[in-house]
């Protein structure tokens, strides 16, 4: 066990979350290496000075915090935080201090966000900071230094043509939360002729896990349906894609354009195509072909 493994475990060995076997080891450790022992006991003094602190957190935080856990339910995403994390984060944000703060993130309950910003036609004054302590180091005269990373979410408002809003339009549609590419890609469809739109709604469109996302994005492509490298992303689609909706509307846009390169990309999917929606829409944008069902 090296020096670095052993500051990692001291906060977890204060707790007791240490499996047996890695206490043992720990503890033969800090026999043999007096500088570990001696950084055991200072964020052993470091605890106890925290334990004589209070924070009080504010009333409604806990109604706050449900509040937003609901929203993203509804909004079909997948919590990014969970509770401990986003009671600390709003905790930490307002009320605690620096050496308290120091504490949690010894405990492994620290969370920090990090809200990328751009200059855009209005800007919001500075809101909430979050900090992500990186070292502590207290002396013997009882002072401690802390080295730490700052982010602040600010908002940002402007037309949907605006360089700088489309830029985080852009990055907004690659992030986690689906809810927000949604958003983000219903308000880029309107710019689809630009090529960097065009690129970001074909990538949603053959590779976003979330099938509203992609019917967003699809419906964005509709102005482009003639365009080759598009329908080469929605051939392919087509034929990958596990949700019916989406497998509709891409043969919508696949025959809205006469073109007899699609035949066979639509007698091959009527040969394995499960759904009988899709089948029947299938056999008729073929038969509007003058082509055969199967293929001989």
């Amino acid at each position: 066990m090296t020096c670095d493994s052993v500051a990692e475990l001291i906060p977890l060995y204060f707790y007791g979350e240490l499996m047996p076997e890695e206490e043992d080891r720990l503890e033969e450790h800090l026999h043999a290496c007096a500088a570990c022992t001696r950084e055991m006991e200072r964020q052993r003094a470091l605890a106890a000075a925290l334990d004589r602190r209070q924070a009080e957190p504010p009333p409604m935080l806990l109604e706050s915090c449900r509040a937003h856990l609901l929203a993203a339910i509804q909004a079909g995403a997948q919590p990014a935080k969970g509770p401990w994390a986003l009671f600390l984060e709003a905790l930490g944000a307002r009320y605690l201090t620096p050496v308290a703060a120091v504490a949690l993130v010894a405990l492994g309950f620290f969370a920090a966000r990090f809200t990328a910003a751009l200059p855009a036609s209005s800007l919001s004054p500075a809101g909430e900071v979050f900090s992500t302590v990186r070292s502590v180091q207290p002396d013997s005269s009882g002072r401690v230094q802390i080295a730490f990373d700052e982010t602040r979410r600010r908002v940002v408002s402007g037309p949907t043509g605006d360089r700088d809003i489309q830029m985080l339009l852009l990055a907004a549609a690659r992030e986690d939360n689906p809810a927000v590419r949604v958003e983000s890609v219903d308000l880029l469809k309107g710019r689809a002729h630009s090529g960097e739109v065009r690129d970001a709604l074909l990538n949603a469109v053959a590779h976003d896990s979330n099938a509203a996302v992609r019917l967003q994005a699809l419906d964005g492509l509709k102005p482009l349906a003639d365009d080759p490298q598009v329908r080469k992303t929605l051939a392919q689609v087509l034929l990958a894609d596990d949700n019916p909706a989406v497998r509709m509307q891409v043969v919508d846009l696949l025959v809205s354009h006469r073109d007899d390169s699609m035949v066979g990309v639509l007698q091959n999917l009527v040969q394995k195509e499960d759904n009988n929606y899709v089948r029947l829409k299938c056999e008729k944008a073929l038969k509007d072909m003058n082509a055969s069902i199967g293929t001989f």
